[in-house]
């Protein structure tokens, strides 16, 4: 042991033992925090998968049903393309990396707000070097002293008796925490996001390969009939008849053509980078993958609802409001610790001497110790003030929370909605479409044998058409509520 550690050794300068106990003894003055009772139904309603909505306890999976947390994506989606995309958008999503930005920032805020729960502990050095004059000299002469200080100090420590530094601690581990949970579910809607946009790009794709088939056949059609009407055959009330049909096909595989590109643009900004081949050329069929069939978007939509309570463990949105709400909650507590005393702690241990060579000798040792104590007696309501605003954000955050909840509720149910009655949708209108096609064959025979007016088959082709288009969309809105359901669930985390 050192000279210099021998002298400190036994002194009360640093009351350590004194200082734990009082990092120890701390008690925490925020609200005792109780999680406000989920504002929804007991169960969803149309449940038809898992008839959750006409029972209290939720069913076993049905054969092939999943569950949308346990499925990552990949294993959910098995479109190799889409796959990639997906894989894409995790790695260069500006708005996903943001989210991840805000993690690190948070952390370093909760790291900034634990440091207070600890005291600093600062070294340091000072030469102080003063001229007297003579008239205040003791021995009537002008002398110039020098003084070598050397230490250790802790400044301005506060004794958390009344646990205000503890409620600020815990309300930023708490918003560190949400930023967290914001960021997985930035990702949950990211995934569902990017596979929307590329099931709408596939939908505009085939319906822009059947508006130029049909554009084809009718512009083949608009040239026989001109020539017919060349020759007297065709009336001009036919020639002007297949003219509209055949524009009209063109106009709407422009505006196809149109709205794909815009869905690839779409689909670009979410994947971060360009989506190769996607849109590259709005005219064409493209190579991507096709819509899902109707078996797979079945497979997509086998996913059991649970209970309403489920989704407050399933879903990171609901988990970060609740840990906003926690972090409300602990600011009361600093906020009423601001009305009692705040006890602080000035300390230090040190060496001083008139020369540098004598600063550690024996007998040079100094140390000084200041408790201080602050009572607020009058601050013209501020801190009753600051109490008043952090109870009415805790209720803006009870509020929020209870929204994030109900939300969540009406996106479920939504979704098990449109899962129950667009199948059926899309079952009715590939009637409609099958229907129209053997119409149109019947009234192209009758034609044929004279029976039919070409008006009846062109007005049956314009049907047909539109029966096509319909069952394309109708394809488009089962899937993506299917992909609803998954992110509802709180899928697309794995």
């Amino acid at each position: 042991m050192t000279k210099f550690a021998r002298k400190f050794v036994h002194k009360p300068a640093l009351p350590l033992a004194v200082l734990a106990a009082a990092l120890l003894s701390a008690c925490s003055m925020a609200p005792t925090y109780q999680r406000p009772a989920a504002p929804v139904a007991a169960a969803f309603p149309l449940d038809t998968a898992g008839a959750a909505a006409r029972t209290s306890v939720p069913l076993p999976l049905a054969a092939g049903a999943r569950d949308a947390v346990d499925t990552g994506w990949r294993d959910y989606f098995a479109d190799p393309r889409l796959q990639q995309l997906i894989g894409a958008a995790l790695e260069n999503n500006r708005d996903l990396r943001t989210a991840a930005l805000r993690i690190e920032e948070a952390r370093a805020q909760y790291d900034i707000q634990s440091a207070d729960r600890l005291p600093n502990l600062n070294a340091n050095a000072a030469v102080t070097k003063a001229k007297t004059p003579a008239f205040l000299s003791p021995s009537g002469q002008t002398t110039i002293g020098k003084r070598y200080d050397a230490g250790l100090a802790i400044s301005a420590f506060e004794l958390d008796f009344f646990g205000r530094v503890k409620s600020l601690n815990d309300a930023a581990l708490a918003a560190y925490l949400a930023t967290s949970e914001a960021r997985q579910a930035a990702q949950i809607s990211l995934v569902a996001q990017v596979a929307q946009a590329y099931y709408t790009e596939r939908a505009y794709a085939e319906q822009y390969s059947l508006a130029q088939q049909t554009y084809d056949a009718r512009a083949r059609t608009y040239k026989l009939t001109q020539q017919r009407a060349e020759v007297g055959a065709s009336s001009r009330l036919d020639l002007r008849s297949s003219e509209t049909l055949m524009e009209t096909a063109r106009a709407a595989a422009l505006t196809l053509a149109r709205q794909r590109a815009q869905a690839d643009n779409a689909l670009t900004l979410l994947v971060g980078q360009p989506a190769s081949g996607a849109g590259a050329n709005a005219g064409a069929a493209g190579t991507a993958g096709a819509m899902p069939s109707d078996r797979q978007i079945d497979d997509l939509s086998a996913l059991p609802a649970g209970l309403p309570s489920d989704l407050l463990a399933r879903r990171p949105d609901l988990r970060a409001a609740e840990q906003r709400l926690i972090s409300a909650n602990a600011n009361i507590g600093a906020a009423r610790a601001a009305f009692f005393p705040r006890i602080s702690l000035t300390a230090a241990l040190g060496s001083s001497s008139p020369s540098l060579s004598g600063l550690f000798d024996g007998g040079s040792g100094s140390w000084s110790f200041a408790p201080q104590l602050t009572l607020p007696i009058f601050d013209a309501g501020r801190n009753r003030a600051n109490l008043g605003l952090a109870e009415v954000r805790k209720n803006i955050a009870v509020a929020d929370y209870e929204k994030a909840i109900q939300t969540a509720f009406r996106e479920v149910a939504d979704a098990l909605a449109a899962r129950d009655y667009l199948g059926e949708q899309v079952s009715a209108q590939r009637a409609v479409q099958e229907a129209q096609a053997d119409r149109l064959k019947l009234l192209q025979l009758r034609q044929d044998n004279g029976v039919a007016s070409s008006l009846d088959v062109l007005d049956a082709q314009r049907e047909l058409f539109s029966a096509q288009q319909a069952l394309v969309q109708a394809r488009l809105l089962r899937t993506t509520s299917a992909i609803d359901l998954y992110r509802a669930l709180g899928g697309g985390l794995k």
